[in-house]
């Protein structure tokens, strides 16, 4: 049966894709284990990173003898230390979240991004949580870095229903609330909410310096609106239901749908978040190697 449900969420063909191309973080990270990312506490293994003038009780074994003959000073070595990082992953499980046919279905694309993304980042040695919400925390699997965690992580995910409306802000600030410093928090939602307080909450995120990276899954119909006929439009978080010829709406909801995403973009810069634009329509591998492969340029570029 947990075969059977790992299956539903991680394809062999776009693990065969992403294979090889880590999930590094952006900048320095926590952790409590040996890895292979830096931290910003410094020690003696690893990766030079400069000198201190030694104080009493320092380990003589670490004094530079060059700059002392150069300076007549005893100075340390200091390395950077490496360590794990700490992904937490965050689902938005609302009702909007079901729109879609089978693998476009938006909350089935968004569940098996973060599958892939975690399982890869749990080969790596680093760790994932899970979180699941709609109105209110639904779900949270625990940070954990064995293929057991994946596991545990798709056996919740099986279990969910999205039904009900949103309360983003509020689920995040207790996301926030749970977290430590210094780690990566990445959320798949179609950001269908209140921009404002959502803000306020990345805000939040980034004074404890966390990476933020937002995935916004929307469907094709929902990017293109190319619909043909009389349409019945039926509210999936709202009891409201419209009637119409989609050509009369499309102008309209394509130029609401352009503000609503250059104010997000916005948004996403003033706070230094990574913002991912995702069509379910498009190949799930392609569409993270893509990502990987900018996500280290940007990191060589930091």
């Amino acid at each position: 049966m947990a075969k059977s449900i790992l299956s539903r969420y991680i394809d062999p063909e776009v693990l065969g894709k992403v294979q090889g191309t880590p999930v590094r973080p952006s900048g320095l990270v926590m952790g409590n284990l040996a890895g292979a990312h830096k931290s910003p506490l410094h020690g003696f293994a690893v990766e030079f990173a400069g000198h201190r003038e030694y104080v009493i009780g320092d380990d003589i074994r670490h004094i530079d003898w060059r700059v002392f003959y150069k300076r007549d000073k005893y100075f340390i070595k200091q390395y950077e230390m490496e360590t794990n990082f700490t992904c937490h992953l965050v689902l938005d499980v609302s009702a909007s979240m079901r729109y879609g046919a089978k693998a476009q279905e938006k909350m089935l694309y968004g569940a098996k991004l973060l599958t892939t993304l975690g399982y890869s980042i749990v080969k790596q040695s680093d760790r994932v949580s899970l979180t699941t919400f709609d109105e209110k925390i639904l779900g949270y699997v625990p940070s954990g870095n064995s293929m057991a965690q994946i596991q545990r992580m798709t056996e919740h995910l099986d279990e969910i229903e999205p039904k009900e409306k949103t309360d983003m802000a509020e689920c995040l600030a207790e996301v926030s609330g749970r977290t430590g410093r210094r780690e990566i928090v990445m959320v798949f939602s179609d950001f269908f909410t209140d921009l404002d307080a959502l803000e306020q909450v990345l805000q939040r995120l980034k004074y404890q310096q966390h990476e933020v990276v937002l995935f916004q899954v929307l469907h094709h119909d929902e990017l293109d609106f190319r619909f043909d006929g009389m349409i019945k439009f039926i509210g999936l978080e709202v009891p409201d239901e419209l009637l119409m010829q989609p050509n009369e709406l499309r102008n309209a909801y394509l130029s609401a749908l352009g503000r609503f995403n250059d104010r997000f973009e916005e948004i996403c810069q003033a706070n230094r978040v990574e913002r991912v634009l995702v069509d379910t329509s498009r190949n799930m591998g392609d569409l993270l190697v893509d990502y990987l492969n900018q996500r280290g340029q940007l990191k060589r570029a930091i």
